[in-house]
């Protein structure tokens, strides 16, 4: 025998020793037709794995994932249970499944791990994530601003996704200033938690009611969407045009006046603007007795700033066929924002001109009496 010959042999019986001493059986395959995906971050990877048994005898063999990334998750299944051990019939083959979870949390590139058949054989697959994951939360809104007064109800619609790869229960929390009311809804219920399947979203109402006194302004009301291991942040803005309030009186607080029948009065109202907000073309109209005419000077307030007053003169002539009694006349200042009424109660007197003509009647009818018996009182 040549040394070609012994060098040949030897390189043979390496080989087989090799094959012995790491427990690799070219007869036994693992095999999949999927060795290499690409896949972005949260993605569920479903593996047909077969067991391949080639030879006379039938191969047992522990059943494992070795080199799987760190965070990442895995199982793998036959007829409905998850696996340890494996055992094929010779010249047979049997299926597993294995699913892998790709977290959100991962940097783009290409990884690998291994299926081993302990001893008999193994099954290189490679995962490509196509883009940088994330492991974090979004709240948005497509309006984040809304105007209105202090009476206004402010409606704002959110959207809570939940980009990690598990299923998160979030705490929802707002830092509005004192007095100010913020409720969120879920499902158009009041909740005070949201839980958001991994990667999918929730809608958010959230209801931002001011207090009914608060000055004119802009409102950076903070809500918070949190939970042990993500949190996120969505900042309303809202903008209060202030309250809309107003007051019709007179200048002393009386609202009750003597009138004749027939005649005209001119009472000198006051119209003041008592809430945070300027009130623009404030109307004056009245609802009056039958007859009655009622009249204002000016009739429309064009501007009145906050917390200033204006007079108006109202000018109120009674009908000649009012008779003596009280009177109520409802006169009103009004803004498409808010109204006012006051009532006047007017007192009618008969005039001095009647009272006079009647005192000269009953005079002229005593004076006829004493005069026809005079006359006629002696016979």
């Amino acid at each position: 025998m040549n040394t070609k010959k012994i060098y040949l042999m030897i390189i043979f019986l390496l080989a087989l020793c090799s094959m012995q001493v790491f427990g690799v059986e070219k007869s036994v395959l693992l095999y999949t037709p999927y060795t290499q995906v690409s896949v972005p971050p949260g993605q569920s990877i479903d593996y047909s794995v077969d067991m391949v048994n080639n030879t006379d005898q039938m191969k047992k063999a522990p059943i494992s994932i070795i080199g799987m990334p760190r965070g990442w998750k895995y199982e793998l299944k036959a007829g409905g249970w998850t696996v340890k051990q494996l055992a094929v019939l010779p010249k047979d083959k049997k299926t597993l499944t294995l699913t892998v979870n790709v977290p959100m949390q991962v940097n783009k590139g290409t990884y690998h791990f291994t299926v081993l058949a302990a001893g008999l054989a193994q099954l290189p697959l490679y995962v490509t994530v196509s883009e940088q994951g994330t492991y974090q939360t979004e709240f948005t809104t497509k309006q984040p601003n809304m105007q209105g007064n202090s009476k206004a109800a402010f409606n704002f619609n959110a959207v809570l996704k939940n980009e990690t790869g598990e299923q998160q229960l979030y705490a929802l929390m707002a830092n509005a200033p004192r007095g100010w009311n913020v409720v969120f809804r879920v499902d158009g219920k009041q909740a005070t938690s949201a839980q958001v399947d991994p990667n999918a979203t929730e809608s958010i109402g959230i209801d931002i009611t001011p207090p009914s006194s608060i000055a004119a302004g802009d409102y950076k009301i903070p809500v918070h969407a949190s939970t042990s291991t993500t949190s996120a942040d969505l900042i309303l803005d809202v903008v209060v045009t202030g309250s809309y309030e107003i007051e019709l009186t007179t200048p002393d607080g009386r609202v009750s006046a003597d009138i004749t029948a027939g005649d005209t009065k001119h009472i000198d109202l006051l119209v003041r603007n008592t809430g945070t907000a300027e009130l623009k073309d404030v109307k004056l109209t009245s609802n009056k007795p039958t007859d009655w005419e009622i009249t204002y000077e000016p009739s429309t307030i064009a501007k009145l700033p906050a917390g200033n007053a204006t007079t108006v003169v109202a000018t109120v002539k009674a009908s000649k066929k009012a008779l003596p009694g009280d009177y109520v006349t409802k006169m009103t200042a009004s803004t498409p924002e808010v109204t006012n009424m006051a009532e006047f109660r007017m007192s009618v007197h008969t005039s001095l001109i009647y009272g006079w003509l009647g005192f000269v009647i009953i005079i002229a009818v005593l004076g006829g009496v004493y005069y026809l018996f005079r006359k006629y009182g002696r016979r």
